[in-house]
């Protein structure tokens, strides 16, 4: 009997039924592949190591700030170096130098003058887009149920929010008629508490209602606006088969009435019903939509996002959630780690609307793609040329 009432209920009930015959690992493993994103993440996997190497490198007292290879050697396991930590730099010479320190007598590492201008770049663009960042965080506390989260959550969400290091200081402090800064009950706990948002109450709208003026607008648009209301974006992958059966149950989750993200939940709003499994669902995809659509490059880890699973009353498993929604939602393994992007703002492995963070951010890539090519005929040098100013660095 239970099965029958899955069966009728929506695709993310079919995707549960599937769920309870096997397991987590192989509904990860069972799901459609999309080449474009897992190019992309093939490309990411190593930038992410880079940028953990370089943060390290930055946070180093020394000047020129750098890390001894010894050192970089003992985090090999953890930083996923597998052949250690020499034979990755060396992969990377427009990014990092090695050297023999003068002084310790052994191989340092230190960051190139071309890593440390995209750097300051970088700085500067999160400098200049601090009030947007500011928006990210009120937002993101406008979708919590108690209009609080914790502040360990937010700070490894601080790459992806674009906050800038020092953002205890620059942004929360320097808005406290905004935010307020709690103490948990236990020891090094704190929480950040959205103090006042009435003048970002004409921000508090879903990105997805931008989609949908856009789709109300056009003259061939052949779907009723009450029905406009409660739809998302879909672009399913190439590789997946779209069964009649499939489209149909799409069709009717996307008339499927919910609260949006920044919508109070009524008490009427339960989970003992049919429709009330139904609604919570699409609540809970609508909340991880936005979630994504304040990153500045729309992805994210997955563990990252469940640290905030309770704060926003989500009672589902986050990375099924994803799973079931893959029109929506694209889930890459790459990297030993599930990370997710949200589908609708790609194309082709790229933004569709960019930010002058993730530029930035897309140049680092670049030396990261570009390894070894364009050194000299030394192999230990390379000239890294500053295309704007026709300079070598």
């Amino acid at each position: 009997m239970a099965t029958q009432i899955l069966k009728t209920l929506s695709p993310v009930a079919a995707a549960f039924l599937r769920r309870t015959k096997t397991s987590s690992a192989q509904y990860v493993a069972s799901r459609a592949r999309d080449a474009t994103f897992e190019k992309l993440m093939d490309k990411y996997k190593n930038l992410l190591k880079v940028i953990s190497i370089q943060d390290l490198i930055l946070a180093s007292n020394s000047k020129p700030a750098s890390v001894s290879l010894d050192f970089l050697n003992r985090l090999s396991q953890r930083l996923h170096l597998n052949r250690g930590a020499a034979a990755f730099l060396r992969n990377y010479p427009h990014i990092f130098h090695i050297y023999n320190h003068p002084d310790k007598l052994q191989p340092f590492c230190t960051l190139t003058p071309a890593a440390l201008k995209i750097i300051r770049q970088e700085s500067e663009a999160i400098e200049k887009s601090l009030p947007l960042a500011v928006t990210r965080l009120v937002k993101l506390l406008s979708m919590s149920l108690t209009k609080k989260l914790p502040l360990r959550a937010i700070f490894k969400m601080w790459r992806e929010l674009g906050l800038p290091d020092n953002s205890e200081d620059s942004v929360i402090s320097r808005n406290s008629d905004v935010f307020l800064l709690e103490e948990g009950n236990e020891p090094n706990t704190h929480f950040l508490v959205l103090n006042d948002s009435k003048e970002f109450k004409d921000c508090l709208v879903p990105a997805v209602e931008n989609w949908r003026v856009v789709e109300c607008c056009k003259e061939d648009c052949s779907v009723d606006i009450t029905e406009l209301k409660y739809r998302f974006k879909h672009g399913f992958p190439p590789c997946m088969r779209l069964t009649k059966n499939f489209k149909a149950k799409v069709k009717e989750w996307q008339r499927l009435p919910y609260i949006g993200p920044y919508e109070e939940m009524g008490k009427e709003e339960t989970r003992n019903s049919k429709i009330g499994m139904m609604r919570m669902e699409k609540r809970a995809v609508g909340i991880v939509h936005e979630f994504l659509s304040l990153t500045v490059e729309k992805m994210v880890e997955v563990e990252k996002i469940s640290h905030f699973r309770k704060w926003f009353g989500i009672d589902l498993n986050i990375r099924d959630l994803f799973l079931d929604h893959p029109g929506m939602f694209y889930l890459s393994t790459k990297g030993k780690r599930h990370t997710v992007f949200l589908r609708e703002a790609y194309e082709r492995g790229c933004l569709i609307e960019s930010n002058p963070v993730y530029e930035t951010r897309r140049k680092l890539l670049d030396l990261v793609l570009l390894e070894r090519r364009g050194l000299d005929r030394g192999g230990d040098k390379f000239r890294s040329v500053d295309e704007s100013e026709g300079k070598e660095v």
